[in-house]
Parts: C-alpha cells; sequence; structure tokens
C-alpha cells in the first residue's frame, strides 16, 4: 500500500535546539531513497524550516505555512498554492483598522515572497519576533498593510486581546490561537479557510497517489491532520488533547522519536 508519512516540525521532528539531529536527517534521506514518501508539515516559512532541517535534502514535498503551500524541497517549486480571496483581504484589513491592531501580514508581492509590518504600531511582541528574522523577506511599510497576494496573518499579543480576534474570525477563517513553545507569546495565525495541514496532506496525498497516510505532531495545531490520519502518533512531550487523538505514543522529540520509529516500521 502507497503511503505518505507526514512529521510536524516543531516540537516534533526537531529537537529542543530546533533542528533535525544528524540520526534523524540520515535515516529519512536513507529511507527516501529507498522508496518512502515523506514530508513535514510545519508552521515555519521555507525561510525558516530549511535551516531547522540542514541536512535533509531529500526531494521531498514540504506544507508550509500550516497548510497555505506545498512546495519541493530542492527546486523551491510552489506545488499547492491556498491564497486570502480580494474580499477576504480586505475585510481583513478592515476588521485590524477597526480595531486599531496591526499585524504582520504574509503576501506575495511582485511574485517575491514578503511580510509586511508597521514598525511604530507593532506590538513589543511583534518587533521582538521580527528581529529574529534576518532576510530578504521583510517589508516595513507605513500603511498599505494588506498589500499583495496575501496568504497569512500573523498576530502577536496579549492572550486577553488575541482571545477576542480568534472568536470574532474563527468561524470565516482558519485561525489558531496558541503560546509559542518557545518565546512563550501567545500568537493567532489566520489563514483561508481551506489552508490547514490536513487540507495540505489531503492535497498531497492525492498529488502523490496514496492511499494511506500516516502523521506524527505535538501540538494542537496538529489535531487536523490527526483526525484525516489513518494512522496518527503524538510523540511523549505532545499535549494531551493530541495524545487522546493519537493511535500510539512514541518518544521524545529530543530522542529522534519520528525517525526511530520511521526506521523501525517502514516498509517498502
Amino acid at each position: 500500500m502507497k503511503t505518505l508519512y507526514v512529521s510536524d516540525l516543531d516540537g516534533t521532528l526537531l529537537n529542543s535546539q530546533q533542528q533535525t539531529s544528524t540520526y534523524t536527517n540520515q535515516t529519512i534521506e536513507k529511507l527516501v531513497d529507498q522508496g518512502m514518501l515523506f514530508s513535514y508539515a510545519t508552521a515555519r516559512s521555507y525561510y525558516s524550516a530549511k535551516p531547522a532541517t540542514k541536512g535533509l535534502s531529500a526531494k521531498i514535498p514540504l506544507i508550509l505555512y500550516n497548510g497555505a503551500f506545498i512546495i519541493d524541497n530542492q527546486s523551491q517549486e510552489i506545488l499547492v498554492s491556498n491564497f486570502f480571496l480580494k474580499k477576504e483581504v480586505n475585510e481583513l484589513a478592515h476588521y485590524f483598522n477597526q480595531k486599531d491592531f496591526y499585524p504582520i501580514v504574509y503576501a506575495f508581492i511582485n511574485e517575491q515572497e514578503k511580510f509586511s509590518y508597521i514598525s511604530s504600531k507593532s506590538t513589543k511582541q511583534q518587533l521582538d519576533f521580527i528581529s529574529t528574522r534576518n532576510d530578504k523577506r521583510k517589508n516595513p511599510v507605513e500603511n498599505n498593510l494588506f498589500q499583495g497576494d496575501v496568504f497569512y496573518v500573523s498576530c502577536i499579543a496579549s492572550k486577553k486581546q488575541l482571545e477576542s480576534f480568534y472568536y470574532d474570525l474563527k468561524d470565516r477563517y482558519q485561525c489558531l490561537f496558541s503560546k509559542d513553545i518557545y518565546s512563550q507569546d501567545w500568537w493567532l495565525e489566520i489563514l483561508p479557510k481551506n489552508a490547514t495541514k490536513a487540507h495540505a496532506i489531503l492535497q498531497l496525498k492525492d498529488y502523490l497517489k496514496c492511499e494511506k497516510v500516516v502523521v506524527f505532531g505535538d501540538g494542537l495545531n496538529d489535531l487536523s491532520m490527526f483526525e484525516i490520519a489513518d494512522e496518527s502518533y503524538a510523540v511523549e512531550n505532545a499535549c494531551e488533547e493530541l495524545k487522546e487523538k493519537a493511535t500510539g505514543i512514541i518518544g521524545r522529540h529530543d530522542q529522534d522519536a519520528v525517525a526511530r520509529w520511521l526506521e523501525e516500521n517502514y516498509k517498502d
């Protein structure tokens, strides 16, 4: 049976140093060479996922921005994309303008991936995050925050403030509201309704003509892919809600749990 294996990154495939280990890289490379169909699904962009998985160079598709894109690991070709509709962009711009809140907005502008932000109106948490991103995507603006083809909106602020946004928007968009496992800041991520890890995995399953899906994860944003998978495995450090949905519990992310499970269970 043709099987697609998909792992979350942070807290699952990555160790606590936010890296894939040499063992994990070598194991996945070896199994992909043997014919295993593998992908990872992450909230990260290509620019932050690639350094974290340095050494994992196999020709595999990557699910990025929680399902907004599927990108080829080697060519960077976008295989599948999910953008907001223009009316949705206008609605979000109007909503946040009314709330006097200025998120980080990810979009393709003149065919280049950018994230736009207004420094003077950003929260301290957002500025702290932006300061860690030293790449060509930065696009500081004075206004016109929602420009280009928008696919992802990120808000980092207090739990109380973001909670109200979440309840206002969750029925119309895909909204992920959680605490970051590294900074402990609260995040609200807003995507098109069909941009989920689960939907992207089903798109990839169809694209690769697979019959079965096996997934690995640790957090609440992995719930959707656990619900559509044939088998789902939570790492030992996963949240309890995810463990309750899992087919089984494997070792910790710091113990190369995903790679060890694949090495023991993959059959070509």
